[in-house]
């Protein structure tokens, strides 16, 4: 259940950049489509539409979109593939991928500054977590008093408290529609809540032991759990169904995440190892190392070219997706890295640690080009907004510090 204050307004979700009614070319297959765009984290666009009474969404990635394309040219090549992008469609197709054109030709000398800070929880914090799209961002945060709170990053307010586990809430995700937010807990379940409605969607139950991480897929119909009995579960969001178990590290699942088109699942385990394994089919494809300590996070970045890692070794890896070789390391934090997250663009790293501390990083060189300080405990997890221009820390002083 979910409790909201009586003096806070009401959830909007604002994700929807525009709505349009088309019809596809087939008709047998295609029903009338209500067509929502979104600007997505990286270059691409989401197709939200209605197929047999239930809706869907397809991503279309614009990875090569540079402030040079020819922005015309690119979406009549994705309209003869697309048939939801009709020619009424079409202008505003090519005004969306425009704006997102000028949002990749910004230049990235931005230095951040705290901005607010929120004394969250009762108890101490174990994660926070920023919703995917929207103009009005959303903070979620878990804590050790078994509840999830949603928050306003412009006023610090409370929208809903989320109670329902018999244990510590440990990992937060809002899933890229910014409909629900899953929470992981240490009762062995994850749950998903309605952050319109405040309300419990489904419980997902079938690990032995703790569950540390959770990840969305690209499309919101997958979620990922990953467990301390050392295997990741692929579930169905929609029934809460298990599809697959992925097994095969040695020791405690510490994080997993999807790339963009869904199609791998990355993990790190406290065994030192990052593996990567087909979403579908759930078989394991790769094995990266190097690390000398437990990996405690991993990720992508959100053209799905790259994987970062962090680890109790105080250090944090760049990989190519593609070739599995290391290209950057991120070396400068006095202990453990607990968190690390990419920008929306991909050409900056955020990192988390235990020296109280978070960084941000040059991606490509693995330079670190701003400290961020004034957290009096262990920083334990951060995230950039989609944008990425706010940061946000959680630490074990109890506060959330917003950073513009």
């Amino acid at each position: 259940m979910a409790e909201k204050p009586s003096n806070t307004e009401p959830t909007h979700n604002t994700s929807l950049q525009v709505k349009l009614i088309g019809r596809g070319t087939n008709q047998s297959t295609w029903e009338k489509a209500s067509l929502t765009l979104y600007i997505d984290e990286l270059p691409g666009i989401i197709l939200e539409y209605v197929q047999g009474g239930e809706p869907k969404t397809r991503p279309i990635d614009l990875l090569d979109l540079s402030p040079d394309t020819d922005v015309i040219a690119l979406v009549e090549e994705i309209q003869k593939g697309e048939p939801l992008i009709t020619a009424s469609c079409k202008e505003y197709v090519i005004n969306l991928v425009r704006r997102l054109q000028e949002k990749l030709g910004e230049q990235e000398d931005h230095k951040f500054y705290l901005f607010k800070v929120l004394r969250a929880h009762m108890l101490p914090l174990t994660n926070v977590a920023f919703n995917k799209s929207g103009s009005r961002d959303k903070i979620a945060t878990g804590s050790f008093d078994n509840t999830c709170k949603l928050w306003s990053t412009e006023t610090g307010k409370c929208y809903y408290t989320f109670r329902g586990h018999t244990a510590e809430i440990v990992c937060l995700s809002f899933n890229l529609q910014s409909t629900l937010v899953a929470t992981g807990s240490m009762d062995t379940t994850a749950k998903l809540w309605d952050i319109e409605k405040g309300e419990e969607v489904v419980t997902l139950s079938g690990h032995s032991a703790e569950i540390i991480t959770l990840s969305f897929n690209t499309t919101g119909d997958r979620i990922i759990t990953g467990s301390f009995d050392n295997t990741v579960a692929v579930w169905e969001v929609v029934t809460g169904r298990m599809l697959h178990t992925l097994i095969g590290h040695r020791g405690e699942i510490s994080s997993a995440q999807f790339n963009w088109d869904c199609s791998l699942i990355v993990t790190g385990s406290m065994d030192k190892t990052c593996m990567l394994w087909n979403a579908m089919t759930g078989a394991h494809i790769a094995t990266l190392t190097g690390h000398s300590d437990e990996i405690l996070d991993v990720c992508f970045d959100y053209a799905g070219q790259r994987i970062a890692t962090a680890s109790a070794d105080g250090s944090g890896r760049v990989y190519n997706a593609e070739t599995r070789k290391c290209i950057a390391k991120l070396e400068g934090h006095g202990c453990e890295i607990s968190k690390i997250c990419f920008n929306p663009k991909g050409n900056r790293i955020l990192t988390a640690s235990s020296d109280k501390t978070a960084r941000l990083w040059d991606a490509a060189t693995g330079h670190c080009l701003q400290i961020l300080e004034g957290h009096t405990d262990e920083i334990f997890s951060c995230a950039f907004n989609y944008k990425g221009d706010i940061i946000i820390t959680g630490s074990k002083d109890n506060t959330c510090r917003i950073w513009h």
